[in-house]
């Protein structure tokens, strides 16, 4: 929980990672050119006081992640957000048995997303099915440009991924977590591209697509999407940084999402452990959009605890304390909109 001024604010960070990149796990050049894009984005969007050394960030652990989020970071709680990768590192990148493991020791505080390729065909559609039951999992992290043998990237729309949607609506996966951003060395850029979340939205209506990254740098094409299709929402995840380094550029981001999609459909995401929450939350809280941006409306108190923490609360059935939640507009004091109160 962060307070300032009298207002607390219920923290939920909606993608982080716990990966591990060092050379001992690259399996290939291409595993190297990864984690030094990851590292690159580290450096170059960054207070410099919050920079780690490039050894730290190849591979941080459980504990340092406990500390990172919880103890210093506000952090109530945070949703793993894994990415396999196997072709280029030997035992994955994100360390999903550590996570999964983690996220049983706190319950109250995480929740751990699964991943899956609809390219392993019929067993991985297996493999899915176990994870599901043994995980209990409540949604799932895409990587649709993810490298697999001669494929290099995959559409959601494509018959294999339908197949494993339809799967994912049968086990009660409904949250789909898809990495719709810049593109990562040596992964090509166009297999990010938006397009594909227009179809499936529109065709499995009891799935909520949350787009991480919310597009960029193709912003305008993921808000035409998403203000037309109920059941897409925008992570923040790699847009938050740049509060920091280009806050006008940020406030466009923010004044864009706000006015197409709406403040319900916006999650914070500190994308850890590119960036830490600590800092993205202590900027976003005191981030005004620019007087000059006139085009744009001011962003109010209500929004930020929504976009910090509450929509995720509600999409993952949260329990958020009675004092952190928000009244109803109607302004009913007994009666209040609460993410852990919804059924």
């Amino acid at each position: 929980m962060y307070e300032k001024d009298g207002e607390k604010y219920f923290i939920v960070d909606a993608h982080i990672a716990l990966w591990d990149g060092r050379e001992s796990n690259q399996k290939n050049v291409h595993g190297k050119q990864f984690i030094d894009c990851f590292y690159d984005y580290h450096k170059n969007l960054s207070p410099e006081e919050v920079v780690w050394d490039y050894d730290t960030y190849t591979y941080y652990g459980g504990r340092r992640l406990m500390k990172d989020l919880f103890e210093d970071g506000y952090v109530d709680h945070a949703i793993f957000q894994p990415a396999l990768l196997g072709d280029f590192y030997r035992n994955g990148f994100g360390q999903t048995e550590e996570a999964f493991g983690l996220a049983s020791e706190h319950p109250d505080k995480l929740t751990y997303n699964h991943a899956y390729d609809p390219r392993n065909g019929e067993a991985g559609l297996e493999q899915l099915r176990r994870d599901a039951e043994r995980m209990n999992l409540k949604g799932v992290k895409l990587y649709t440009a993810e490298w697999h043998g001669d494929s290099r990237g995959w559409k959601l729309d494509d018959p294999w991924s339908r197949r494993y949607l339809e799967e994912c609506l049968e086990l009660g996966i409904t949250n789909i977590h898809v990495h719709k951003g810049p593109t990562i060395r040596p992964l090509d850029r166009d297999a990010f591209d938006v397009a594909d979340i227009d179809k499936v939205a529109t065709d499995y209506l009891g799935l909520n697509f949350i787009v991480e990254h919310v597009g960029l740098p193709r912003l305008e094409d993921f808000c035409w999407i998403a203000t037309q299709e109920s059941n897409v929402y925008g992570g923040l995840a790699v847009a938050m940084p740049f509060i920091h380094t280009r806050p006008k550029y940020f406030a466009q981001i923010i004044g864009e999402l706000l006015y197409w999609i709406g403040e319900d459909k916006i999650f914070f995401s500190s994308d850890y452990a590119l960036w830490t929450p600590k800092w993205l939350v202590e900027k976003f809280v005191d981030f005004q959009i620019p007087a000059d941006l006139t085009e744009y409306a001011p962003i109010t108190t209500d929004q930020k605890k929504k976009i910090l923490g509450l929509n995720a609360a509600a999409l993952y059935h949260l329990d958020v304390p009675a004092e952190l939640r928000l009244p109803t507009e109607a302004g009913d004091a007994g009666v209040e909109v609460a993410a852990g109160a919804r059924s």
